[in-house]
């Protein structure tokens, strides 16, 4: 398994996204962006990671993006876990670990998605 933030990391990640079909669409019809941000990252690692949602499909790419729709802030411990399924997002969010601003209506379901695609 790639590390996590790694440039294989993003290899498998979107070539997952590539197969996992429609992503949702925004009301808008435009890119959705969500940004997640690692508040202790490494420095040799991305200190976030942002994903682009489109009519064409869905991509990761390293980084954060100003235009982001919606920014979820963690811990880069909490995202590797939640990344490795052993940390429940649910009982992240419910825990105060993941904090979320921005557009949380439009980031429910690409939310939903992104878990069904992994």
């Amino acid at each position: 398994m790639a590390s996590f933030l790694s440039a294989e990391w993003f290899e498998a990640l979107n070539a997952t996204l590539e197969h996992a079909g429609p992503p949702p669409k925004s009301e808008s019809g435009t890119p959705f962006r969500v940004v997640f941000e690692f508040t202790d990252a490494p420095a040799t690692t991305p200190h976030a990671v942002t994903f682009v949602v489109s009519g064409e499909g869905a991509r990761a790419e390293a980084g954060d993006h100003l235009a982001a729709d919606a920014v979820i802030r963690l811990t880069y411990r909490d995202g590797e876990a939640l990344t490795q399924g052993t940390l429940d997002s649910a009982n992240a969010l419910r825990e105060g670990r993941v904090k979320i601003r921005g557009d949380v209506h439009g980031l429910v379901p690409l939310l939903s998605w992104l878990l069904g695609a992994s």
